[in-house]
């Protein structure tokens, strides 16, 4: 009887690639796919520690995880950024996991699953080798992510990706094109370069150089990358956004806060003067774009002027969306380890006071007021429009007959009613909207896809947290 396993993901867009490799590795290894945690013989989560938050959903699954390890004697395996920031630590919070795996270990999944153990020493980024991935992991869908580099180097002050991930390593564009083209042969349409810093990119080209290798491979018909940092947005990658169609107007730039103070703080290396002239560089080259970004509230030191400058900044920039969280020190961070010697010293200065908790989430709600009532507004604004949207499924099994789910160019979520398949790209009047999604009609098919949906032979059983 073959061994099934199932994946749990935690986090980012990094985070579904490298299970969607572990997958691989397991099936050609003799595993099987599990449609649920209940009959799998392995459950391997795939973890996120940007905030504490994530990193307390991983032990709250495990707890309910622990049942199937007593009642049916399932491996449990715990892999991605906790592990590799935990180690033994989570081993001893943990004692019924099987084995840990850090980021630079994922080839060596299938023998830990099977020995146990734990796996979190890092590859010199001389010596690194990107997972290849398998093209019909992706038949069936219309969209595909593909990693571009891995780790970061700029050490943020309130960040754990380079304690996580590493320093940052690029992978060679010719594999990039390679994997595109093999995507593409099997349906994909749309891909998404991901990194941890994408737009520093450095694999015998820059970043600018990649996205138009890209776009030359023929039956590529979209094109995304996340995530960015703004001391790394180019006047050449700018111009993609003018020059290269198939790049989608949806740019995901972090500013973090408003305030040059906390800035500098977060060692975010630009002023905000510097970050609105590069977003006003990009608006000029791609009037349409649809601009996100991140903001933390409640950073150390954090006063009432510097949050009204975030406000003030973000009533100034016209973000289509933010996601904003309140912040969360995470070990080995250098904002972790200052506040640590100013507790042991009890020497607090005004600049790194912590904010308290109801201060810093009254500071967060006000934060999203200002942002989800501009979101809703801009699509309420598109109603008796129309969105050029690729599809990329059925909503549900129960769904609505003819209902289809897909993305316009600027990234929304549309669900609409029409015939199109998997991979068209069509057309859809809007006839409502919310702050998450907009909903309408099919018009029209602009392209129709040459694949029709198939059966993966290597379907993954993945859910995602």
């Amino acid at each position: 009887m073959q061994k099934r396993f199932y994946i749990h993901t935690f986090g980012c867009q990094m985070n579904e690639h490298d299970s969607a490799r572990m997958g691989e590795s397991l099936t050609r290894a003799g595993w099987v796919p599990a449609a649920a945690a209940e009959v799998a013989d392995l459950v391997l989560l795939n973890t996120c520690a940007i905030r504490e938050k994530a990193e307390d959903k991983l032990y709250s699954a495990l707890g309910r995880y622990k049942f199937l390890k007593s009642s049916r004697g399932a491996r449990i395996g715990v892999a991605g950024c906790v592990a590799q920031q935990e180690k033994q630590a989570l081993l001893a919070r943990a004692p019924y996991v099987d084995f840990v795996l850090g980021p630079d270990q994922l080839a060596r999944v299938t023998d830990l699953a099977e020995q146990g153990g734990i796996e979190t020493g890092w590859v010199p980024s001389e010596e690194y080798v990107f997972a290849q991935a398998d093209p019909e992991t992706s038949r069936g869908r219309a969209t595909a992510f593909v990693l571009a580099m891995k780790g970061c180097d700029n050490v943020c002050s309130f960040c754990v990706v380079p304690h996580t991930r590493g320093r940052e390593v690029s992978r060679p564009y010719a594999e990039i094109v390679r994997e595109v083209h093999a995507l593409v042969s099997v349906g994909v349409r749309e891909v998404t370069l991901i990194g941890q810093n994408v737009n520093s990119y450095a694999g015998g080209c820059t970043f600018a150089g990649l996205l138009r290798r890209v776009a030359a491979i023929p039956g590529v018909k979209r094109i995304r990358f996340t995530t960015s940092h703004a001391m790394d947005l180019s006047p050449e990658l700018i111009d993609c956004f003018r020059e290269v169609p198939q790049l989608m107007p949806h740019f995901h730039l972090p500013v973090q806060h408003g305030a040059d103070t906390v800035l500098a703080r977060m060692r975010r290396r630009y002023t905000i003067a510097e970050y609105e002239e590069r977003v006003a560089r990009l608006f000029d080259a791609c009037p349409e774009v649809a601009l996100t970004s991140d903001i933390i509230c409640g950073f150390p030191g954090e006063t009432d002027e510097e949050h009204a400058q975030t406000l003030a900044l973000l009533r100034r920039v016209p973000y289509d969306n933010l996601f904003s969280f309140v912040f969360s020190e995470r070990p080995h961070t250098a904002a972790s380890l200052r506040l640590a010697k100013e507790r042991e010293t009890g020497q607090c200065s005004a600049e790194w006071t912590e904010v308290p908790w109801p201060v810093a989430t009254k500071r967060l709600e006000g934060v999203q007021r200002l942002q989800q009532a501009r979101t809703i507004a801009r699509h309420r604004a598109r109603i008796g429009a129309e969105l050029e949207v690729l599809v990329e499924s059925a909503r549900t099994p129960h769904g609505v007959a003819g209902e289809r789910f897909g993305r316009s160019r600027e990234n929304w979520t549309v669900h609409f009613v029409g015939t199109a398949a998997l991979g068209d790209i069509v057309r859809v009047r809007v006839e409502r909207a919310s702050l998450v999604a907009v909903v309408g009609l099919e018009t029209a098919v602009v392209e129709a896809t040459t694949h029709r949906t198939q059966s993966s032979r290597t379907r993954l059983a993945v859910v995602s947290a």
